[in-house]
């Protein structure tokens, strides 16, 4: 099993995805907490006014809504993995004062309870009242709780989750098997996995009892006989239980739970393909497998699927080292995470419009031609994926290294510094993006300040690969491997240098190339990826598809559906760069070549309030 090294051991230099973190960091701290606390109290009865309170929370935050509370179990994960990332000391202070008053909500309620919502809403779901996914949000507080202790070091965030526990034991005792599963039916979120979670802290014999009763055979059973039980089944009602038996395996060391996952996988992703950017839902349900062209919609690729599957993704990495894990990861960052939340416009001088500058967070990323992103706002919304956001953005340092003993495996090339220890000799591995655009950004940095020298004309135009360097800085010579990985998009073969010796030429993509070899201080290695436009086709439709860049999916501005008529088999020709500098900076911008009219592209990261088309139609143009 690998080990993902994350935490204080790895840094992020990457400016764009500081600036995430950032935004992210700034809106927990916009959140006042009498806001966030405002339905918990309530509940507990520590409220005492005549109205709701001005500014609180609206949208699935409402007081009225059966799903009052959810948010901030997500706001107390992201807050304690922003602090394990970087001991943000005030960040913390406001978590630590929101669990002393959950403390005292806690015994208000005698003792147990915590939920922000009453107790007969799981009385309900046992009779079969309809009731709005009661677990699904209980489960966000536990989640929370247990971040906070792990990640944050709070004793009584641990305290609070474990006392919470005991209601759920005594509770869920109650019913048969078969009734049991009945209530299972009806959405729990992790609850699977924070009982895991809870055993592994605890040792606890109640935590093993819980994972047996939240087993969820009506799921699992189908999975593990290779059927399909995943097509127009809600998504993100079955991601959060693999999860659990992801984590049970970990804990529990037993093979069941990891063949589910497994076996998941294969049904949600192996044989049900992907879109271009990554993402797999229409409608929050699963498209059936490898038919998506009549799944094109307006609600396309829910944001909680995206940074849930992310998490399946890495657990299986980290338990095969298998690197299409990440190339998986790979696509849904680009054009999921970054694609749907913090949007900061990708600006074009004489592009006049009505539209705000930035969004907070989209929902769903439409498919449908001439869609647009519809941005939320930051207190009046508050639905599901406002959760997973605030949790994808607290911490962009993971998923990047990994280790196994002297085996170091490096993910995804992202401006960072990793410090870790290998036959206990502390090594750092420093990685940057040589932008080649001049003497990294020295020359021509600015109009008014320029470093004369020979690199700035070397590349006149965009380069046609990424390069990155990593440089090792150690104490004295060491000997272990270091993994690059080889991502499935480049267009040639890639090439590897240390100390501007070359090492290899790769041609396989999605693998890695090991390095091993003595190290000694300031030895460099440079990664060359060939990089270039392909068209990824449909799977039930060859001649209709999306067009990526790399890694990542580029969206034609288009207020409706437009069709490509080229006059070559290479489809990917038809797209080409345009506007590609600006000062020190190569830019992300492309037009079609041959349409009349011209259509322009961006990186659909880069995509705001404007309508899109990701996937298009194309027709041979007749002579």
């Amino acid at each position: 099993m690998l080990q993902e090294l994350k935490g204080k051991q790895v840094a992020i230099r990457e400016g764009e995805l500081k600036r995430r973190e950032a935004a992210n960091r700034s809106y927990l701290m916009k959140l006042e907490s009498e806001h966030l606390l405002f339905n918990y109290k309530v509940e507990a009865g520590r409220f005492s006014g005549r109205g709701i309170p001005k500014g609180a929370h609206g949208g699935w935050e409402s007081p009225v809504c059966q799903l009052r509370g959810h948010f901030l179990g997500h706001w107390m994960s992201a807050a304690a993995f922003h602090y394990f990332e970087t001991g943000d000391k005030e960040l913390k202070v406001k978590l630590d004062v929101i669990i002393d008053e959950l403390v005292e909500c806690q015994k208000d309620n005698g003792g147990e309870w915590i939920g922000p919502i009453p107790e007969k809403y799981l009385h309900w779901i046992a009779s079969g009242k309809w009731i709005w996914a009661p677990q699904y949000n209980l489960h966000k507080i536990l989640m929370g709780l247990v971040d906070a202790y792990v990640y944050a070091e709070n004793q009584k965030a641990l305290e609070i989750a474990d006392r919470f526990a005991d209601w759920f034991f005594e509770w869920s005792g109650k019913f048969s098997r078969e009734k049991f599963d009945d209530i299972l039916d009806v959405e729990t979120g992790g609850m699977l996995e924070v009982w895991a979670d809870l055993l592994h802290i605890t040792g606890h014999e109640k935590y093993k009892i819980l994972l047996e009763r939240y087993y969820r055979s009506r799921l699992f059973k189908p999975l593990l006989e290779g059927k399909d039980p995943l097509t127009n089944m809600h998504a993100n009602t079955t991601i959060p239980e693999v999860l659990g038996c992801a984590r049970a395996y970990e804990v529990t060391g037993e093979s069941r739970w990891l063949d589910i996952v497994k076996a998941y996988w294969n049904c949600a992703v192996t044989e049900r393909g992907y879109l271009a950017t990554g993402g797999q839902t229409a409608g929050e349900v699963w498209m059936p497998k490898m038919k998506m062209k009549a799944r094109l919609g307006d609600k396309n690729q829910e944001h909680c699927t995206v940074y849930n599957m992310i998490r399946t993704a890495e657990f299986l990495f980290r338990h095969t080292g298998d690197p299409a894990y990440m190339q998986y990861i790979e696509y849904n960052n680009y054009n999921g995470l970054m694609a749907q939340a913090y949007y900061q416009e990708y600006y074009l001088t004489g592009n006049k419009h009505g539209h705000p500058g930035q969004g907070l967070l989209t929902y769903f990323l439409p498919m449908k031609a001439g869609l647009s992103k519809d941005w939320s706002s930051e207190t009046d919304s508050f639905f599901c994926c406002h959760g997973s956001m605030v949790q994808a953005n607290a911490a962009w340092n993971r998923g990047i290294y990994y280790q196994s003993e002297d085996q170091l495996f490096l993910c995804q090339y992202v401006d960072s510094e990793l410090t870790t220890k290998v036959d206990g000799e502390e090594i750092r591995i420093i990685q940057t993006q040589d932008r080649m655009s001049g003497s990294l950004l020295n020359s021509s940095n600015t109009a008014g300040y320029q470093e004369i020298n020979d690199i700035t004309a070397s590349h006149e135009n965009m380069p046609s690969y990424r390069k990155y360097d990593v440089v090792v800085r150690t104490q004295s010579p060491i000997t272990f491997s270091l993994n690059l990985r080889i991502p499935e998009w480049i267009m040639s073969e890639a090439v590897i240098y240390v100390n501007e010796e070359q090492q290899g030429k790769i041609t396989d993509s999605s693998t890695f190339y090991e390095l091993k070899r003595t190290w000694k201080d300031g030895d460099k290695i440079s990664i060359l990826l060939p990089i270039g436009i392909r068209f990824i086709s449909l799977p039930d439709d060859e001649s209709m598809g999306a067009f990526r860049y790399g890694p990542e999916v580029l969206a034609g501005v288009c207020e409706k559906e437009r069709i490509l008529y080229t006059e070559s088999d290479n489809i990917a020709s038809e797209i080409e760069m345009e506007n590609e500098r600006e000062w020190g900076s190569w830019r992300y911008f492309f037009k079609t070549v041959n349409q009349d009219p011209g259509i322009h592209f961006k990186r659909i990261r880069d995509i705001g309030y404007e309508p899109y088309q990701i996937y298009f139609k194309v027709k041979k143009r007749l002579q």
